[in-house]
Parts: structure tokens; C-alpha cells; sequence
């Protein structure tokens, strides 16, 4: 049995139905039959409607200038950040990077950040949706590296939605369990953000505000107000608990240092060799421009912080040449990643697609079949 179907009734089938199905045909079949066909279109109407009321009542889709804004914003920010900069030194700076080096690691980089991020988000999706593959869940989010390219967060709802319908969850409860993957997000920012300020000789004094919303976080997952933990949206949230956010934390660490990792060394192929306290201090603020609905994969938003921020560190006989370096460093990055996104994406997308419909076929198999053993028996799921 697919474990998550415990989440929706519809889903799983009815042992005293089948029963009672099952004597009908044997005594009174002519009885039955007609039972069935005048009760089947009625089912098969309300299906229909069913099915059909989502599209019916879908949301308009949005204006023009509203989905071409990010790709405005992200172009006037490139060339913004390009008018500053001496454009023969960015060419300069791109013909003497190791072309090879640079993709190879990019490619390093891609595949160690979704081998991470499915680590951690299994350890956050499984007790909602019950048995789960590691190999299919990275399929999943790897497929959803295509509307990635949009915006991380188009991704992430994506994947909510992916394994609500294939694993028959309602969506309000896996969009739950998508709120505890972002919980631990934010929890690892803060760390880093943390060590950042700890870096940089900042008075800790200022760690006290972030601090105070986590602990009260923690304090009302403790005390679990039914208001709030009867809700299907924060249910999963409750029952996680303070043990189980903690757990979601760890678990999403490799995630975070991977991005941290990729974020810093790739400014070193271009010279612009950030010092590990300098790091902790910038690289997490453009670790979180990218994933800001602004622009893009955040094309323009980590151009100009970087340009901001890690002006010093660059080689160049002035800060015109400086940010000739960095914007090359951030533009190729941003490029190459989103080619190499988009092909793995390309690429794990059909596969994706069958495991949509795997658990349904599996679920009308035993429907069809009616049921042989006890829901969660001996080979159950």
C-alpha cells in the first residue's frame, strides 16, 4: 500500500464494500447489476465533476507585464552592474578562466547539491507520504530544476504538488511539510548567518532578535495550540515537533554547506579570492538573494551584491576592473548553472512523469483485485 493514502479516504478502498460487492454478485446478480448501472453514472458524473471543477474554476493566468517583470529586473540590473564595469576586462576575464575547470565543477556542484537536497528533503517528506525511494525523490527534484529556472520557489511547488498526487496527500498537508523544509532552510541561514556576524566582530548583542523568533518558534511547537495544530496546512508542523524540527535541521546541513561551498570557490576561477572570514560574512546574504522572487535563478540581484560586497577582494588596478571580474564570475555562474539545470532537468523529466502514474496504476490494480489482506498487513507497503 502507498502509506501516504492514509491522508486521503478516498484513496484507499473499502474491505466491507468489497463484501458486500462481492455477495450481491453471488446471489442476486441480475439485482446487482442493475444496482451498478443505475448508480454508475451518477459516480462517473460526479467524478467528472470533480475533476473538471479545477480547471473549470483555475485562477486567470497573470498579466504579461506581471511575468515579464523579473525578466525586466533581472536585465536592468545586469546592465546596471555591466555599465560599471569595464567591458573589455570582463572579456578579459572570461578568456582566462580554465573553461573545462569551471563546467566541470559547476557540474560537480549541481550534482552534490540535489544529491544533498534530496537527503534532507526525504528526511522531512517521508513521514507524510510514508515509504518513499531515495533514487525517485531525486528524480523528482531533479526534474523540477526546469521550472527552477523560473524561480526556486516555482520548483519547490513543484515537488509539493508531484508527490501529493502521486502518493495521494492532500495538498494542504504536504504543503505543510513543504513549510518544515523552509523551516530548516531559514534555521541553517541563521547559523550561517550567525557564524557571519561572530566573523566579523559584530556585537552578538544583534544575534538576540533571531534568536528570540526561533526559541519562540520552538516554545509554541511545545505547546501545541489546537487552533493552530488542527489546522491541515500546520499539522505537520505540530507533529514534527521541536525533536523533529531539530532533526530537519541537521539533516538539511550538507545542503547548506554544499551552496556555501559553490556560492565562495566559483569567484576564485575569476581571481576574486574571498577569504574564509570574509565569507562567512557575504556569502550567505547572496545565498539568499537567489532564492528572492525577484529575478530568475537571481540573475541581477547577485550581480550587484557581489559587485557590493566583494569589491576588495578582486585583482584589478581599479575597482572598474574589479567589477569586471566579479561580474564575469557571476554572470558565467549564473549561466552555466542554469545550462546544466536545465539538461538534467530535461533528462530525469520523463522518468518523473512515470512515477506520477505508478502509485495510481498500483492503486486500481488492488482495487480491481478487491481486498486480499488486511490494509497494512504482511507486504502491505
Amino acid at each position: 500500500m502507498i502509506r501516504g493514502e492514509r491522508f486521503d479516504g478516498a484513496a484507499s478502498p473499502n474491505p466491507q464494500a468489497g463484501s458486500s460487492n462481492a455477495a450481491d454478485m453471488s446471489n442476486a446478480a441480475p439485482t446487482a447489476n442493475a444496482a451498478d448501472a443505475s448508480n454508475a453514472a451518477p459516480t462517473a458524473n460526479a467524478a467528472d465533476a470533480s475533476n473538471a471543477a479545477p480547471t473549470a474554476n483555475a485562477a486567470p493566468a497573470p498579466p504579461l507585464w506581471k511575468r515579464a517583470a523579473p525578466f525586466v529586473i533581472a536585465m536592468g540590473l545586469l546592465t546596471f552592474v555591466l555599465a560599471r564595469s569595464d567591458l573589455a576586462a570582463v572579456r578579459a576575464a572570461l578568456s582566462q578562466v580554465n573553461a573545462g575547470a569551471f563546467v566541470g565543477f559547476a557540474t560537480l556542484f549541481v550534482v552534490a547539491l540535489l544529491a544533498a537536497d534530496t537527503f534532507a528533503t526525504l528526511m522531512v517528506y517521508r513521514p507524510l507520504i510514508g515509504k518513499i525511494r531515495y533514487r525517485d525523490l531525486f528524480t523528482v527534484r531533479g526534474a523540477s530544476y526546469l521550472p527552477s529556472i523560473l524561480n526556486h520557489h516555482v520548483g519547490q511547488a513543484f515537488v509539493t504538488v508531484f508527490l501529493a498526487r502521486s502518493h495521494a496527500v492532500p495538498l494542504s498537508r504536504m504543503a505543510g511539510g513543504t513549510l518544515l523544509v523552509y523551516a530548516s532552510w531559514a534555521a541553517c541561514l541563521m547559523v550561517l548567518g550567525g557564524a557571519a556576524m561572530v566573523a566579523a566582530g559584530v556585537n552578538v548583542a544583534w544575534l538576540g532578535a533571531p534568536l528570540a523568533v526561533g526559541v519562540g518558534y520552538l516554545a509554541l511547537l511545545a505547546a501545541r495550540p489546537s487552533r493552530l495544530a488542527e489546522v491541515r496546512l500546520f499539522a505537520p508542523l505540530f507533529e514534527a515537533g521541536v525533536r523533529g524540527h531539530l532533526s530537519a535541521v541537521v539533516s538539511r546541513l550538507p545542503h547548506a554547506a554544499v551552496v556555501f561551498l559553490g556560492t565562495w570557490l566559483q569567484f576564485w576561477f575569476f581571481g576574486v579570492e574571498v577569504p574564509v572570514g570574509a565569507a562567512l560574512r557575504f556569502v550567505p546574504i547572496l545565498m539568499v538573494a537567489v532564492t528572492l522572487p525577484i529575478t530568475p535563478q537571481g540573475f541581477g540581484t547577485r550581480d550587484l551584491l557581489a559587485a557590493t560586497l566583494l569589491l576588495p577582494f578582486a585583482m584589478g588596478e581599479n575597482d572598474t576592473q574589479k567589477r569586471a571580474a566579479i561580474a564575469a564570475a557571476t554572470a558565467s555562474w549564473g549561466v552555466v548553472l542554469t545550462v546544466i539545470e536545465a539538461l538534467l532537468g530535461l533528462g530525469l523529466w520523463a522518468r518523473a512523469m512515470r512515477l506520477v502514474g505508478a502509485p495510481r496504476a498500483a492503486q486500481g490494480a488492488r482495487e480491481a483485485r478487491g481486498p486480499s489482506r488486511p490494509l497494512g498487513g504482511p507486504g502491505g507497503g
